[in-house]
C-alpha cells in the first residue's frame, strides 16, 4: 500500500490537508480489510452488505457532510468525494450505498427540511442508525420527472400517497425514504411535492428488487405506495417546490456520481497497472510493450482530468456556490472516462478481462451505471448548455 504522501502525489493534482489524508488512509484500510475480502461473495449473491454499512456508520461516513449539531461528522464535499473514491475503488456498491444515502436521501432532509425534521431525522441518518433512500424515477419517468404518476393527496390531518418508484438504491432496506409525488397535476413540475415516508407505514413497501448487470451488493428496488397515510408533518419543504429542491439536491449528487466513477476507474487502472507489470509475453512484460504503454498513459491522463473536474465543483460545492455546471461536468467526464478506463482494463487483461477470477471483469460491469444514475450522459450535456447559454446569451 502506497504512503499518504506517495498517493498524494501521483493521485491527487490538489494538495490535501493532513486531516483529510488521515480520512483518505483510514477509509482505504477500512476497505482493503472489511470490503476486499468479501466483494466477489457479495456480487456473486447480489448480497447487501449489512455489516459494512454499520460499520461506515461508526466510522462517521454516513454523516460525513452533515453538521456536527444533527450527529453529523461536519466534513466538506471534498472530503465526502475522497471518500467515495476510495469507497469505490474497491467495491462501487459500498460508494453508491453511502451516496446515495448522504447526497440524496439524507440531504434532502437537511436542505429542505424544517428544524423539527432535522432534529427527528438526521441524527439517527448520521449514525448509520437508519438508512436513507431518494424516490424520483418511475416507471414511466426517468429523465422527464414532469410525467410522474405517484400522487399525494392531503385528507384533514395526513397526505395519502399512491404510485410507485423504481430503481431506487437502497429501496429494499431503507428506514427512511424521500419520495417525490404529484400534488397539482395543472403546475407541471411545480406541482411536485417531497414526503419523508418512514419504514413500517401502512401501504408503504419496497417491491421487486432488480438483478442488475453490476453494482449488485448494492440494493436497488421499487418502492410501492398503496393508500399510504403519512402525518401531514411529513410534506419536507413547501407544497409545490419538491422537483426545485430535488434538482438542488442533484447538484451535489453528481459530485458523488463523479467520485464514484473516479474510484470504479482508479480500481480498474490500478489492477490493470498490476497484471500489466506481471504477465510476461514474447519473454518481457507486456508493460514493456509500447503499445500498452500508451494505453496506460490516456488512462491515467483522462483519470487526472476527471479528478480536477470533480475536485473543482466539491470546492465550490464547499465554498456555498451554486455548482449546476460544475457538478454536471465532472459527473459527465468522469463517468464516461471510467467507462473507457475499464473498458481498456479488460482489454488489457486479455481474455483474462473476461473471467470472474479478476477483478477487470466486475469494474466493468460496474462502471456503465455511472453514465446513467443521477441523469444520463445525454441529460448532463443539456444542463451544461443550458448553464453556459445562460452565461453567453447570443445577440442579434
Amino acid at each position: 500500500m502506497a504512503s499518504a504522501t506517495e498517493s498524494t502525489t501521483s493521485l491527487y493534482p490538489f494538495v490535501h490537508t493532513e486531516d483529510q489524508e488521515h480520512l483518505r488512509q483510514a477509509i482505504r484500510e477500512f476497505a482493503a480489510q472489511e470490503i476486499a475480502p468479501n466483494v466477489s461473495a457479495w456480487d456473486r449473491n447480489s448480497e447487501f452488505p449489512h455489516e459494512a454499512v454499520r460499520k461506515l456508520g461508526q466510522m462517521g461516513l454516513l454523516g460525513i457532510i452533515f453538521p456536527v449539531e444533527y450527529g453529523g461528522a461536519g466534513l466538506g464535499y471534498v472530503d465526502y468525494m475522497l471518500a467515495i473514491e476510495e469507497l469505490s475503488a474497491v467495491d462501487g456498491s459500498i460508494g453508491i450505498i453511502v451516496a446515495a444515502h448522504n447526497s440524496l436521501g439524507t440531504n434532502h432532509i437537511f436542505l429542505a427540511g424544517n428544524e423539527e425534521q432535522r432534529r427527528r431525522f438526521i441524527p439517527r441518518l448520521a449514525s448509520g442508525q437508519s438508512l436513507a433512500a431518494w424516490g424520483l424515477t418511475e416507471p414511466g419517468s426517468g429523465s422527464d420527472a414532469s410525467n410522474a404518476r405517484t400522487t399525494a393527496v392531503r385528507k384533514g390531518d395526513r397526505w395519502v400517497l399512491n404510485g410507485s418508484k423504481t430503481f431506487i438504491t437502497n429501496g429494499s432496506y431503507a428506514d427512511v425514504a424521500v419520495v417525490i409525488a404529484v400534488t397539482d397535476r395543472s403546475k407541471g413540475t411545480h406541482g411536485l411535492s417531497a414526503f419523508i415516508v418512514e419504514k413500517g407505514t401502512p401501504g408503504f413497501r419496497p417491491g421487486k428488487k432488480e438483478d442488475k448487470l453490476g453494482l449488485r451488493a448494492s440494493d436497488t428496488a421499487e418502492l410501492i405506495f398503496e393508500d399510504c397515510a403519512i402525518p401531514a408533518e411529513n410534506l419536507l419543504g413547501n407544497e409545490g417546490e419538491g422537483f426545485v429542491d430535488a434538482m438542488r439536491i442533484l447538484d451535489g449528487g453528481r459530485i458523488s456520481i463523479a467520485a464514484l466513477s473516479l474510484g470504479i476507474g482508479r480500481g480498474a487502472l490500478d489492477a490493470a497497472l498490476k497484471y500489466v507489470k506481471e504477465r510476461r509475453q514474447f519473454g518481457k512484460t507486456i508493460a514493456e510493450f509500447q503499445g500498452i504503454q500508451w494505453k496506460l498513459a490516456d488512462m491515467a491522463t483522462e483519470l487526472d482530468a476527471a479528478r480536477l473536474l470533480t475536485q473543482r465543483a466539491a470546492v465550490l460545492k464547499d465554498a456555498g456556490r451554486k455548482v449546476t455546471r460544475e457538478s454536471a461536468m465532472a459527473k459527465l467526464f468522469a463517468s464516461e472516462t471510467a467507462v473507457r478506463i475499464c473498458n481498456e482494463a479488460v482489454q488489457l487483461f486479455g481474455g483474462y478481462g473476461f473471467i470472474k477470477d479478476y477483478p477487470a471483469e466486475k469494474y466493468y460491469r460496474d462502471v456503465k451505471l455511472c453514465t446513467i444514475g443521477e441523469g444520463t450522459s445525454e441529460i448532463q450535456r443539456m444542463v451544461i448548455a443550458r448553464e453556459i447559454l445562460k452565461v453567453y446569451p447570443s445577440r442579434g
